[in-house]
């Protein structure tokens, strides 16, 4: 075997390479029908997503918002007939109304 006997295996093996490589690049059917199925799984994914976020969104609001009503329900509320402060009985005897 000499040289150039190698070279031309060489040769014969990188064209058998390029001729691989060219048939896996070429798309079938078979990879289109992949490439739908994989596009069509993502599309649903972010559809969950969105449902998902909004869900979340929407429960944070309703949970907020009964936090709020529970504190303003609980909160005690100003009282109308307050006693005057002796204080304020001196200084409405001292200075008179509207001081």
């Amino acid at each position: 075997m000499n040289i150039n006997d190698d070279h031309a295996s060489e040769i014969d093996d990188s064209q058998d390479l390029d001729a691989l490589f060219a048939r896996a690049a070429a798309l079938t059917p078979a990879d289109q029908g992949a490439a739908e199925r994989f596009l069509a799984r993502q599309q649903t994914r972010r559809q969950h997503t969105a449902r998902q976020r909004w869900r979340v969104g929407l429960s944070s609001a309703l949970a907020s918002a009964a936090a709020v009503g529970g504190l303003l329900v609980f909160w005690p509320a100003p009282r109308q007939d307050l006693p005057t402060s002796e204080a304020y009985s001196a200084y409405q005897s001292a200075l008179g109304d509207g001081w």
